[in-house]
């Protein structure tokens, strides 16, 4: 009789630590499902942050980043990349290439302002090759605050590399050297002197100054003074 009260207690006793050991798994799964559940919802926040075609320029970043490393690769071994890269295409799709180049950017000209604002940004944008090494560590380093909202203070976080901004300064500098080499054609100057009755004749006077203006220029001096011999 107390064998069998012995092998009933020990019995409950092992279907208890069992309960609590199930037990102990159920709240060790839940607690791992909510972690990840609110790992998942973080992330799921992120994306929402980002742009509406973020996706489209981490794939052209990623294929940037792919066809530098095949340039260096290629100079590397002595060969022309670009003729590597061609022998790789075949025909048809070497020509399509070239329609969709043609069309990519066309030059219809601009109704606006705001339309040449824009059209200038986008060939600025083309021109950077962004360096996805710093990106990935720049976002490692600030966190959440990579991203930014209303209520992140920037100040502070980011500091520009000298590098980047001598990138800066020369891309600066070339825009301004383009800009000089191109003026506005002024039909008229209300400054100038009134020397024509017509715009046939001032447009003879203009070819007279062009090729005399500089022997005849005391004489026509000497005349508006008053002083001529």
């Amino acid at each position: 009789m107390a064998d069998e009260a012995g092998t009933s207690s020990q019995s409950f006793a092992d279907k208890q630590a069992e309960r609590m050991k199930r037990l102990r798994e159920l709240h060790s799964k839940r607690n791992e499902a909510r972690q990840q559940n609110h790992k998942e919802v973080i992330e799921e926040d992120k994306r929402n942050k980002l742009p509406s075609n973020w996706e489209a320029r981490k794939r052209q970043a990623d294929w940037i980043m792919k066809d530098e490393e095949a340039r260096k690769e290629a100079r590397a071994n002595g060969e022309d990349y670009d003729r590597v890269k061609l022998l790789q295409i075949d025909a048809t799709e070497a020509e399509r290439l070239a329609r969709k180049r043609k069309k990519k950017n066309p030059d219809p000209g601009f109704a606006d302002f705001e339309q040449a604002t824009i059209r200038q940004y986008n060939r600025l944008v083309k021109g950077i090759k962004p360096n996805m090494e710093n990106y990935e560590a720049a976002k490692e380093k600030l966190g959440a605050a990579f991203y930014g909202d209303r209520n992140t203070i920037l100040q502070g976080l980011h500091e520009d590399k000298k590098d980047a901004v001598d990138r800066l300064v020369e891309d600066v500098e070339k825009q301004i050297a383009k800009r000089e080499k191109y003026s506005r054609r002024r039909m008229h100057n209300d400054d100038a002197d009134i020397d024509y009755i017509n715009e046939r004749n001032a447009k003879f006077n203009q070819k007279l100054e062009r090729f005399y203006g500089e022997h005849t220029r005391e004489t026509k001096l000497n005349l508006e003074r008053g002083t001529a011999i």
